[in-house]
């Protein structure tokens, strides 16, 4: 391979290396409904790529009478419970992209807001394939902050800019390019032109460790971060 490898890649979870934006959103009108109000499709379009505290704030005020801290320990609860029960809804060719990261030697790392608990349940299935866990309980600030790459980095002992991320939200998006780390956009439910992403994949299926060494080799010098935005799971 004639390209450079990454010393790392940083994979974000929801909505990158699985698709549990519909366990997310369920969980949320369930609640919103338990306490008679409504949530539509477009609202919970809203929370994608939020930090928990932030979606907490906003299912207050659609009028779920709970303590922020409640609400987050709720709805992880119910999106593990899920998981558990139906298995990880992987995105097309995460699988495949992390088998061979590893069988290359590239260390991974996953980097979400989404709680430890839940993390660690997703990343079991790939054994040690993820070196390191930065979550939510982790993190000093939430995405778009770069605080939860820079401290992934720090874990590895690596300068973000040999990483290569891997987002799926402009939040995401946000976070990792601030951190310095050369980003990958893989879109879901949401648009990330105009995020900063170094480069848009529509998906990672067939994609491999030689298109991750080819955009590595391609990175800004000197990326230049978008001023944080208040909005990940």
């Amino acid at each position: 391979m004639s390209a450079a490898l990454p010393a790392a890649v940083l994979w974000d979870m929801d909505g990158t290396l699985v698709d549990t934006e519909p366990y997310w959103m369920a969980a949320e009108t369930a609640l919103v409904e338990s306490f008679g109000g409504t949530w539509t499709h477009e609202q919970a379009l809203t929370l994608v790529g939020q930090g928990l505290e932030s979606s907490a704030t906003i299912l207050q005020a659609a009028g779920v009478r709970m303590a922020a801290s409640e609400i987050i320990d709720h709805l992880t609860e119910r999106v593990t419970q899920t998981i558990a029960e139906q298995g990880n809804p992987l995105r097309p060719g995460a699988a495949e992209l992390l088998a061979d990261l590893r069988a290359a030697g590239v260390r991974c790392a996953l980097v979400t807001m989404s709680l430890r608990r839940m993390a660690e349940q997703v990343v079991a299935p790939f054994g040690h394939t993820f070196e390191v866990i930065v979550s939510g309980d982790d993190a000093t600030r939430p995405k778009p902050y770069p605080d939860a790459y820079l401290q992934a980095c720090q874990a590895l002992d690596i300068a973000p800019r040999d990483a290569v991320a891997i987002e799926d939200s402009p939040t995401g998006v946000r976070a990792a390019v601030a951190a310095g780390v050369p980003t990958i956009g893989v879109p879901l439910m949401v648009s990330l032109v105009g995020a900063g992403a170094h480069a848009l994949w529509p998906t990672l299926a067939g994609r491999t460790t030689a298109d991750i060494a080819a955009f590595h080799s391609a990175r800004p010098a000197h990326p230049t971060p978008p001023a944080p935005a208040e909005g990940h799971r």
